[in-house]
């Protein structure tokens, strides 16, 4: 009820609580296309003061702060040690408490009545401030101490809003709210969209429900979230080894780690036991031209115990069960009601769509890669693809840029951010000291993000550097969304309060007043955003130099700065809807978009520092001719996915082992392999459950607007604002069709039904810089 998803991670699923979501909102392989020109020569002019100087910030060490007198966390002056995170949380708590109680009695006055939209979302904004800090400090934090306070409060928080959850009274004051015609023609677009969330997330939750429905919806619930969280760890169990002979590893292209297999073999004399996942596994699946080994290791892989297969297939089950307590057909189709998608049927259009468009491309490179194992073998013509012939017949490269560039430091590509965001929005990066104890560690940085007319917008917090016992992988935490404040009639909330419960609201404050934005012509004050990336770079030293980044990790900060400037640049006055608190299959739009700026000379140009650098191209650069077959992957897991929310689930003779077969034999290109149950290693199960197929709807969606809005002047800065205005300003305040559809200027978008569903299956989606799997 109270919050969208506003954690974006790279590697980690996003966890749904039931009903009330968390507060928060994480590729494959990559190949960048090739660039028409092959040389051109920069016209960026020499860096500026802010250029030199955000090099400098990111490039060379930062001596550790001696902390004296510390501010606190993100400047709060309290949060100055765990045990004042837990009185923090403790002080949020009885202030939630407080506001609860105002909008149970807002039918007593027909003046509250029309604040209980905005004062639900205080409430909301209250949890998830403490919430939200919660969770990025049980990741980020190197002190156990602190984590283990995050964990306290995380759990303390979270317990608090499902007892929300099952709260009657806020369901009935909001439907007095929704049913009084004067109060919903008195809402903004904005705020009656905020309202209709709120609604729809109570209803989807049972809270509707007789008192014995209720309490099964809840159990189901708690359920699902153990079997998911069981289900996360099971992904990642090691799987069985596979037996390799040492005749079956004779020719193996890696001269290093298959002589020493080969070695190790003839030495022991005995078969190698060759992991799932591990090195030597993926140079087998590379380098081994006999089939034999290739098919034993793909097989390990694949592999699954039934108590794994069990784990999910109940899982799913639960899922079932608690979409038709709610009275839904199924999982899926209670799950994308409020999506872009609306149905699952609105789904299976895109997918077969894209799939039509996809297919004969595939079955193009699936040809080409037949004839590279006929050639091979000496077979008959077309010999059939197996699983384990895909990394040896077209085995998979690193990312490249698509010209040639000054090495990319980390300080330089902050550079080529910041002068992007000029260009296209009149935004730019500046550097921003932290007040001693404000951040986490001395290797973040602090960036203000400043608009030439507004001023500062908010406050990214970059956590890039790799170390010990910080999770892996890329994220975006939004920690603080913007809303507007200035009309929050705090004061209400402590009409029927105790004397103490005053000092209680000094304390709960999670953020100084200074982190607030006036708008003078609109006399409205908004509450600034505060978010955070983490990244696992390589750190600088004095001995080995600045960070270099590979292109890889170009491409996933360019990703995760397309969140964070979602988060900055939407100013909407609800923080409900906030950024990148939006739809599923509407979040990654911003960052998948990011991906594509990186196609092009005039953007690439943005790292040279100094305007010296001849941008040439990478020689004999080509499309990855097996994209297609990958992309064609992502559509069967797309589609697997939908099968296995669907009404499918509940039948007593579901097997999921089963439905994975079918589907691959149906509408797979390569054929199934008997006896393995890779399904068990799909965590996105959990946590994109029925809607895996947003990433494809996004990266047609971005492929698109990049086509017609930014290919041929990708520093446009009238497409910039048009992008601006149009879509980063609302966050999820609009409705995404009606976003995307004034975007792109067509109407048939705008309707949003199962016909513009499959119109976005026809669009291409092979042109983007990077193919990326689910993130």
């Amino acid at each position: 009820m109270l919050a969208k998803a506003a954690k974006h991670a790279f590697s980690r699923p996003t966890t749904v609580l039931p009903r009330i979501r968390s507060c928060l909102v994480a590729e494959s392989r990559r190949h960048a296309r090739v660039i028409s020109r092959s040389a051109t020569t920069s016209t960026i002019q020499p860096a500026s003061v802010d250029d030199t100087n955000l090099i400098a910030f990111f490039d060379y060490p930062q001596a550790p702060q001696n902390v004296t007198t510390p501010t606190g966390i993100f400047g709060h002056r309290a949060l100055t040690t765990p045990a004042a995170f837990i009185a923090l949380a403790d002080s949020t708590l009885r202030r939630a408490q407080l506001l609860t109680e105002r909008i149970l009695r807002a039918r007593e006055s027909r003046d509250e009545l029309f604040k209980v939209v905005k004062n639900l979302d205080r409430l909301s904004d209250m949890l998830c401030g403490v919430i939200d800090l919660a969770e990025l400090l049980r990741n980020a934090h190197p002190d156990p101490a602190w984590v283990q306070s995050a964990d306290d409060v995380y759990e303390k928080m979270c317990e608090f809003m499902n007892v929300l959850n099952t709260n009657v009274g806020l369901y009935e004051v909001l439907g007095v709210v929704l049913a009084d015609h004067e109060i919903v023609k008195s809402l903004s677009p904005e705020a009656y969209q905020t309202a209709l969330i709120f609604w729809r997330d109570f209803e989807k939750s049972g809270i509707h429900l007789p008192p014995a429905q209720r309490e099964r919806f809840v159990s189901l619930s708690t359920e699902i979230l153990v079997l998911g969280r069981q289900f996360l760890n099971e992904t990642a169990a090691p799987r069985p080894p596979a037996r390799i002979k040492f005749s079956e590893l004779q020719g193996v292209k890696d001269l290093g780690m298959g002589a020493r297999l080969r070695l190790q073999a003839q030495v022991t004399k005995r078969d190698l036991l060759v992991y799932p996942g591990s090195l030597q596994a993926q140079m087998i699946m590379r380098s081994a031209p006999a089939e034999e080994p290739r098919k034993k290791v793909y097989i390990a892989s694949n592999s699954s115990t039934p108590e794994q297969i069990e784990t999910l297939e109940r899982l799913l089950r639960a899922r079932g069960e608690l979409a038709r307590l709610v009275g839904k057909e199924s999982y899926a189709h209670m799950t994308l009601t409020d999506k872009m998608a609306k149905s699952p049927e609105n789904v299976q259009r895109f997918l077969d769509a894209l799939m039509d468009h996809t297919r004969p491309y595939a079955r193009r490179a699936l040809r080409n890669l037949s004839m590279r194992k006929q050639a091979h073998l000496n077979t008959p013509p077309l010999p059939v693809i197996q699983p384990w012939d895909r990394d040896y017949y077209c085995p998979p490269e690193p990312p490249a840029p698509p010209v040639s560039l000054p090495p990319l430091t980390l300080g330089t590509v902050f550079m080529a951010l910041s002068r992007l965001f000029k260009a296209l929005y009149g935004i730019s990066l500046h550097l921003s000291e932290p007040s001693p104890g404000e951040v986490w560690h001395s290797d973040v940085r602090k960036l203000e993000v400043v608009d030439e007319e507004q001023g500062v917008l908010g406050w990214i917090y970059a956590d890039l550097f790799a170390r010990s016992g910080k999770p892996g992988g890329a994220a975006h935490y939004t920690v603080r969304c913007s809303r507007r404040t200035d009309d929050d009639d705090e004061e209400g909330d402590f009409r029927h309060a105790e004397d103490s419960d005053r000092v209680l609201a000094e304390l709960s404050t999670v953020f100084e007043a200074e982190r607030r934005m006036r708008l003078p012509r609109q006399n409205v004050t908004f509450q600034l955003p505060v978010v955070v990336l983490l990244c696992e770079f390589l750190r600088p030293s004095i001995g080995r130099g600045p960070t270099v980044l590979e292109w890889h990790e170009v491409l996933t900060l360019f990703h995760e700065m397309g969140h964070a400037m979602h988060s900055m640049i939407g100013r909407t006055e609800y923080q409900n809807v906030s950024g990148t608190r939006c739809p599923t299959d509407f979040v990654e739009l911003p960052s998948i978009l990011m991906e594509h700026f990186l196609n092009s000379p005039a953007v690439l140009a943005l790292f040279d520092r100094d305007g010296t650098h001849a941008i040439r191209q990478n020689g004999a650069h080509h499309e990855d001719p097996c994209r297609a077959i990958d992309t064609h992957t992502q559509i069967l897991l797309a589609m697997l996915d939908q099968r296995y929310h669907s009404p499918d689930v509940l039948s007593s003779n579901f097997d999921s082992t089963r439905a994975l077969a079918e589907l691959s034999t149906t509408r797979g290109l390569i054929p199934y392999v008997p006896g393995t149950s890779w399904q068990t290693q799909f965590g996105h199960l959990f946590g994109y459950g029925a809607t895996y197929y947003s990433y494809l709807f996004d990266r047609a969606i971005a492929s698109r607007v990049w086509r017609v809005l930014f290919s041929d002047n990708p520093l446009d800065r009238q497409g910039g604002e048009h992008y601006k205005q149009t879509v980063l300003k609302h966050g999820g305040g609009k409705d995404p069709w009606v976003m995307v559809g004034s975007l792109l200027r067509s109407s048939v978008l705008s309707v949003g039904n199962a016909d513009a569903m499959a119109e976005v299956g026809k669009w291409r989606i092979e042109d983007e810089v990077a193919y990326g799997g689910q993130g």
